[in-house]
């Protein structure tokens, strides 16, 4: 049993539960966060009604910048929440460090 603990702490499998775990609770909320309140303040600036609509054509062909800027806004949303989370519970020195 103590080799098998060990191995979790040292190959930092606590690590990866904890962002996998908080990740995937996370981002649904985070997400909503960035759809209802961060992308209409920015198309406030914008003058698109939606974030999304935002789109740049040149030649028929389309890039889609609203899209990426607000999943670019929601995976930095999200990081940054995981990462808070995780420093604040002390998460972060269950690892065991290699010697």
């Amino acid at each position: 049993m103590r080799g098998f603990i060990d191995f979790i702490r040292e190959k930092g499998v606590v690590g990866l539960a904890v962002g996998l775990v908080l990740g995937s609770a996370i981002a649904k909320f985070v997400s909503s966060i960035v759809t209802d309140i961060v992308s209409p303040f920015i198309s406030m600036f914008t003058g698109k009604a939606d974030l999304q609509t935002w789109v740049l054509t040149i030649n028929h062909a389309q890039f889609r910048l609203g899209d990426l800027l607000s999943n670019l806004i929601d995976f930095l949303s999200v990081a940054a929440v995981i990462y808070i989370f995780v420093v604040k519970l002390g998460l972060d020195k269950l690892d065991k460090k290699k010697t």
